[in-house]
């Protein structure tokens, strides 16, 4: 194995490891959000489009997808984009794919 297939089998172990914590975690959360650079689970989501064109995010209790970050809970975020943020709430009756209710 050369130097390359080490660095993509990490990364592709950090993805899985990721969508595992995710996986875990998302019962814990109300809504989903995304922006142009992030993906938050979060309990609270203010969104305030601003006169100026800016939009401003902000959320507490939140955990974010980022595998390299070494700590993804987060008490509070601020976000400030030009782009599009896209909030959904999420329905609490949802099994999460490879849930065991849905081999049932």
């Amino acid at each position: 194995m050369n130097e390359g297939d080490d660095i993509e089998r990490f990364e592709e172990e950090r993805e899985l490891e990721l969508y595992r914590e995710y996986r875990d975690v998302v019962p814990m959360f109300t809504f989903v959000v995304e922006t142009e650079r992030r993906f938050y689970l979060a309990n609270v989501v203010d969104v305030q489009q601003r006169e100026d064109g800016w939009v401003e995010v902000r959320l507490s209790d939140a955990w974010v997808w980022d595998m390299f970050r070494p700590a993804r809970f987060v008490s509070n975020v601020r976000v400030m984009t030009r782009r599009d943020v896209n909030v959904e709430e999420l329905r609490r009756d949802e099994a999460m794919p490879g849930d065991p209710t849905l081999d049932a």
